[in-house]
């Protein structure tokens, strides 16, 4: 059986959002949200119907944590009281490099026609959590 999951790559302005499943171990990116704006986050939780919910833990290239580490796990830890879904932390270690790197190649190869916006790099960096997650778990 195939199950949903979201991603989410927390940070201050905004918080990147991808959608994925344990089929194809693929995910694809959903249009950041501003902060933690619950509403959003519970429509998209009733839209999608996730199996479980991944949070990225941003953590330095020594696994040490950086100071966006302790409101990430605030952020998962808020995601599990207030939506009541098993809530997974997975290393995020250069996720906005590959997201860049993704973005780059789709710019260049045509398949991305306009510039990158902002929250671009949110949304890819999620799919690149949660594929990797999908891979480690699914």
């Amino acid at each position: 059986m195939t199950s949903v999951y979201l991603a989410f790559d927390y940070g201050s302005k905004r918080i990147g959002v991808a959608v994925g499943d344990s089929l194809t171990c693929s995910a694809r990116p959903l249009p950041a949200l501003p902060g933690a704006d619950w509403t959003a986050i519970g429509r998209l939780v009733a839209e999608w119907r996730p199996a479980a919910l991944i949070v990225g833990l941003p953590l330095d290239e020594d696994g040490s944590e950086q100071a966006i580490t302790g409101p990430a796990r605030k952020f998962a830890a808020e995601l599990q009281r207030q939506l009541k879904l098993p809530v997974h932390q997975a290393d995020e270690r250069y996720s906005s490099r590959a997201a860049d790197d993704a973005l780059r190649e789709a710019r260049s190869s045509g398949r991305m026609q306009r510039r990158v916006r902002k929250g671009d790099r949110d949304g890819q960096a999620a799919r690149v959590i949660l594929e990797q997650w999908l891979q480690e778990n699914g």
